[in-house]
């Protein structure tokens, strides 16, 4: 297990749909969000984009709450409680994160050895050391100016 200090903060459903559409996340692709918190994203991904869904998140408070929100919203997504540092991100066509500097770059191995060329990260706020973002565009959420990153593995 990687320690990281991230805290849960919920994404405003503004910034959700921006991750979203600036991921270009496309029916019938796998999407993977780390830390997965309330599981808004992953709820999205399934309603929005009809994309397969995967949930990481490690507190069982927070698994509960998606659970809960899945079963309200009847969608479709899957849950892995974990680290995500100790699941293997391959699959993913697109993986969102909302961490933190130091999160990232404990992450960039990771993504460096496991993502599969063309792997779209749509990182909220935080850049990923190393990696040349494909595009940086800003959402102003509730009077502040958020900034979302997108990359894609070479």
């Amino acid at each position: 297990m990687v320690n990281v200090d991230v805290a849960f903060v919920p994404t405003p459903k503004l910034i959700v749909d921006a991750m979203l559409q600036l991921a270009s996340l496309r029916r019938g692709e796998t999407l993977y969000d780390l830390g997965a918190g309330d599981g808004r994203i992953i709820i999205e991904a399934a309603r929005q984009f009809k994309a397969h869904a995967v949930g990481i998140e490690i507190d069982p408070k927070n698994i509960s709450r998606i659970r809960e929100r899945l079963a309200t919203t009847n969608s479709k997504a899957e849950l892995i409680e974990d680290d995500f540092f100790n699941v293997n991100l391959a699959p993913a066509d697109v993986v969102t994160i909302y961490l933190s500097d130091s999160a990232n770059q404990k992450l960039v191995p990771k993504l460096d050895s496991e993502l599969r060329p063309g792997t779209r990260v749509v990182s909220l706020d935080y850049e990923l050391p190393g990696w040349i973002p494909k595009r940086v565009t800003e959402v102003n959420a509730s009077g502040m100016e958020r900034k979302l990153y997108l990359y894609k593995k070479n």
